[in-house]
């Protein structure tokens, strides 16, 4: 086995492992420390807490509405760039000729190479298709609960009733955002495949770079800071 072929799969099982670490890194720092996602639980206890209390409820059933709109949008892409490259993969030797006249192409790869890249891109979006289809779904569930949600001058139930009303319906609404989380994820990782079209080590960078900026966004950004200071705010009022 040659010494480039060893780099492509260290590369390769680089990527799976910033991939597959930094979910399960994300999940556990969430329940410790200030996330995008644990603050976002929080303010959808809110929003439930609230939406009991109102007569009408017609807009919290078009956020939610709107929320399940931006998981479709982002599947049927994936549906369209699965397509695009199974048409690739069915024609791979085409596609190499093509790619070799770019500029910068890397010179060393073979139509197997190009063919398992292409193949792992089509992972990816299988993948993001699948997470972003079942954030759908339970975003469908949402809106049943929302429908099902006691109204706001129902006297045979308790506050404790209410609160545990809220608390679960909120926890649906936020397996839908972590599984629209997961797709999205998906998306970033990978445009870091694209380089390594041209280089193996500009592909290791760009994987890298991903992980970095996925978690200054989730843990370290401007807006996480902002949706913080609006729980501090509701807490004292």
């Amino acid at each position: 086995m040659s010494l480039q072929t060893l780099i492509n799969l260290g590369a390769g099982l680089w990527f799976f492992a910033c991939w597959i670490g930094y979910t399960h890194f994300a999940r556990h720092k969430a329940r410790k420390d200030r996330s995008l996602s644990s603050v976002l639980q929080m303010h959808r206890q809110r929003w439930m807490q609230i939406m009991l209390s109102r007569e009408n409820r017609m807009t919290d059933a078009a956020l939610i509405a709107s929320l399940e709109r931006n998981a479709t949008f982002l599947a049927s892409t994936s549906m369209f760039i699965i397509a695009g490259l199974i048409t690739i993969t069915a024609s791979i030797d085409q596609v190499y000729h093509t790619i070799a006249a770019v500029p910068f192409t890397n010179a060393s790869m073979t139509p197997l190479q190009l063919q398992l890249k292409v193949i792992l891109l089509l992972f990816n979006f299988v993948y993001a298709f699948l997470s972003l289809t079942w954030s759908m779904r339970q975003y469908g569930f949402c809106s049943i609960l929302l429908g099902a949600a006691p109204l706001h001058n129902e006297q045979l139930l308790t506050a404790e009733d209410r609160t545990h009303y809220a608390n679960n319906m909120a926890q649906v609404i936020d397996n839908a955002g972590l599984s629209y989380n997961y797709g999205l994820r998906a998306f970033y990782f990978s445009l870091s495949i694209l380089p390594w079209f041209f280089n193996t080590w500009l592909f290791i960078a760009s994987v890298t770079l991903v992980v970095i900026i996925l978690y200054r966004r989730e843990f370290h950004s401007g807006t996480l800071h902002t949706l913080a200071k609006s729980l501090e705010y509701k807490s004292k009022g």
